[in-house]
């Protein structure tokens, strides 16, 4: 049986898994790996293609004491699929039961960060957030997003994510790359963040803007 420990450590655990004809060219999940391994980060990367592996990965996570799962998948607004099968919110929240406890989850999956997903997956995993896509995205798009957004968040706490800063660093990059991206937070149903946040009179940002962070 998995145990849940509160000591974790700052680091990030990617699980990927795509198409067959995605396969052959750049993967995004890997990419990122790649990035975070260049700027000296902790990591993990594992590449799956069916339910039973993203299961037996999710249990590798929870023992690896990393801190932050990033799933990098297709999806839609109901579920999230690996390379051979489709893997529902109800299923991926049976999978997470009380293995995000002080933990953060992020997600590559077009569409699917929702109120579905956070009302299937976020209760039941007791997850500190769920953070991701909630409209279809290009995957070169979302790569440099991701790596962006660790980078910045890394770079001003190596230890820790508050909330604060995902916001801040959040409102920056989502007005920079115009993504649909939303935040869900502990125990909400409703997103505590999302791109609609940004009102008309919020001014583009300009690289001096990612000073404070």
């Amino acid at each position: 049986m998995t145990s849940i420990t509160k000591i974790t450590e700052p680091g990030i655990y990617i699980i990927e898994s795509l198409d067959f004809e995605d396969e052959k060219g750049p993967m995004e999940g890997k990419l990122l790996s790649n990035i975070l391994e260049l700027a000296g980060l902790d990591y993990k990367y594992n590449y799956v293609r069916t339910k039973k592996e993203l299961a037996h990965f999710i249990d590798d996570f929870t023992e690896s004491e990393l801190r932050f799962l990033h799933l990098s998948f297709h999806g839609d607004e109901d579920s999230i699929a690996t390379t051979l099968e489709q893997v529902s919110h109800e299923e991926l929240g049976e999978m997470l039961e009380g293995k995000l406890k002080y933990r953060r989850l992020f997600m590559s999956a077009c569409s699917s960060v929702n109120n579905s997903l956070a009302e299937k997956v976020m209760k039941i995993s007791r997850s500190n957030s769920i953070i991701g896509p909630s409209e279809t995205v290009d995957m070169d798009e979302i790569a440099i997003f991701w790596a962006s957004f660790y980078h910045l968040m890394f770079k001003n706490n190596p230890r820790a994510m508050k909330k604060k800063d995902i916001v801040a660093t959040l409102d920056k990059l989502v007005k920079l790359y115009n993504l649909p991206i939303k935040y869900y937070k502990k125990s909400s149903k409703l997103p505590y963040y999302s791109e609609e946040r940004l009102a008309s009179s919020t001014p583009s940002p300009t690289f001096t803007d990612f000073e404070n962070l």
